[in-house]
């Protein structure tokens, strides 16, 4: 007897990212994942069903508040985002799902919605779901520790992760989270000061927020990834400005990768050794095309970036191999990309500094591969203990189905945001890239929403969902598309059976 809940049937979705203005909201097919909500709450009316929303179902960090976290206006925020019209309906979706007999809805904490550890937010959730039914409460659960979800389908476990808990960019640092909520029940709050985010909240908020207001589009290519910078300044030299953040941005970082709070089941109870962690290097920010092109304008072709920071720094005394970009030195980062990348932008036009830093950031691309083990799959399945059957995160917006042998299965539930793919063909020359060029400095997310290129629509139409269910005695475990109005069954993408 291991005390797991047991369902016939589980479905997964995760980084719905509920938030932000209009105009600045990601998320784009609601009523398509307000009607899937309700699928899913009729199927097996006389069994046991469960709807796990894996994490970043909401998001404060495109919120207006007034630091990283949300303490004092959490409630208000919520209350925000419950009520504007673009989310209402799949928030009364949800509180139909939890009236409906033998439904289960599990909310995981993510990165983007560390609030809900907060015991307010949790009470105001299960409040408006519920309407104050205590029937309807009762089939709300919050998993906001960092402990991901289990339960049993069949014979089969399964574990239920964001995946952000082995991203040292996006790490929760769980015990933290505790003491803000320990604060907020004594009736205490939290100065700004005292909340030290990790580097990608840094990131969202310092830098890619004030990017969004005029290129709302730039998160749905995920910034924290390889030459980000170097695509930001290709398109628009004048956000310069950004770069001087970046330093103290990736000294975060590095922290996180030692003090990642990995908690899954497998994990030692003692903290890594700090040596092998290194910043990252100016090649990956700015990405090769983009960097020999600016090295080659200007005249320092054959040196790497390192050693070109090394020649601006020469007072520094300690090795560029272990810091190559967190310097004080007198010309700094900011100093050195301009005089490299003005050199550069004379040489070639917008538009293919652009394509050339895109061809960076999406070299020896998998984003698409379902099999691809990518990070989180490596560094999640890592941590596993050998009985779990079924693992499913998210975090990283692609969808992944695996077959990890020996009856295991890992699974990626995607996401609900807008997704953009560009590909080789669009990025083969600067005359084929050029219509894709001018909707990306349109800036809109209108703009994206309506562009076709050669006739395709720019944006692709993926909403992801996991599901596992007990067929025959079996546990079948599917990634699925959820498509059209989200009215009917989702079409499977690919499908494990295990005996």
């Amino acid at each position: 007897m291991d005390g797991l809940p047991e369902f016939a049937e589980i479905h997964v979705i995760s980084d719905i990212h509920m938030g932000g203005k209009l105009g600045f909201q990601i998320l784009r097919k609601t009523q398509r994942l307000a009607n899937f909500i309700r699928w899913v709450a009729k199927q097996r009316p006389t069994e046991r069903v469960a709807l796990v929303l894996n994490g970043d179902v909401i998001d404060t960090l495109a919120e207006d508040i007034s630091g990283y976290v949300a303490v004092d206006e959490a409630e208000t925020t919520l209350k925000r985002i419950m009520d504007d019209p673009a989310f209402a309906s799949i928030w009364k979706a949800l509180a139909d799902f939890v009236h409906t007999d033998k439904r289960t809805l599990v909310l995981i904490i993510g990165n983007h919605d560390i609030e809900i550890a907060f015991p307010n937010i949790q009470r105001l959730i299960a409040e408006r779901l519920s309407g104050g039914n205590n029937a309807a409460k009762a089939h709300i659960e919050f998993s906001a520790a960092g402990a991901g979800y289990g339960c049993k389908v069949g014979k089969a476990r399964i574990f239920c992760t964001h995946g952000n808990e082995v991203d040292a960019w996006n790490f929760n640092r769980y015990e933290d989270l505790s003491r803000v909520a320990r604060r907020l029940n004594a009736g205490l709050t939290l100065n700004r000061d005292e909340w030290t985010p990790n580097a990608g909240t840094r990131m969202v908020k310092e830098v890619m927020n004030e990017v969004k207001k005029k290129y709302a589009w730039i998160d749905l290519l995920k910034p924290e990834t390889s030459a980000a910078i170097g695509t930001l300044l290709a398109l628009d030299p004048t956000q310069l400005s950004k770069i001087s953040k970046l330093p103290p941005i990736l000294g975060a970082k590095v922290v996180g990768d030692y003090q990642a709070d990995k908690r899954l089941s497998a994990d030692s109870l003692h903290t890594p050794a700090t040596a092998n962690n290194r910043p990252p290097t100016l090649e990956s920010l700015l990405g090769p095309n983009v960097l020999e092109s600016m090295k080659t304008t200007s005249g320092a072709s054959g040196q790497s970036g390192d050693d070109m920071l090394r020649a601006l720094e020469k007072s520094r005394t300690s090795s560029l191999q272990s810091q190559p970009l967190m310097s004080d030195a007198p010309l700094g980062l900011g100093q050195f990309v301009w005089d490299r990348l003005t050199g550069w932008l004379t040489g070639v036009s917008r538009v293919e500094a652009l394509r050339r830093a895109l061809q960076d950031w999406l070299q020896g691309d998998q984003t698409f591969a379902i099999d691809d083990k990518d990070a989180t799959y490596q560094e999640v399945t890592a941590k596993l203990g050998a009985n779990i059957d079924f693992v499913i995160t998210g975090h990283t917006h692609l969808a992944r189905a695996i077959d990890m042998g020996a009856g295991r299965y890992y699974f990626n539930s995607g996401t609900w945001i807008r997704l953009m793919q560009f590909t080789n063909d669009m990025l083969a020359n600067e005359q084929k890239f050029q219509p894709v060029y001018d909707v990306l400095v349109n800036g809109h997310l209108s703009a994206i929403d309506a562009a076709k290129i050669n006739g395709q629509p720019l944006l692709l139409d993926r909403t992801s969902s996991v599901s596992i269910s007990l067929e025959s005695g079996k546990t079948v475990g599917r990634l699925n598309q959820v498509i059209g109005d989200g009215t009917q069954a989702p079409t499977v993408q690919k499908q494990f059976v295990r005996p």
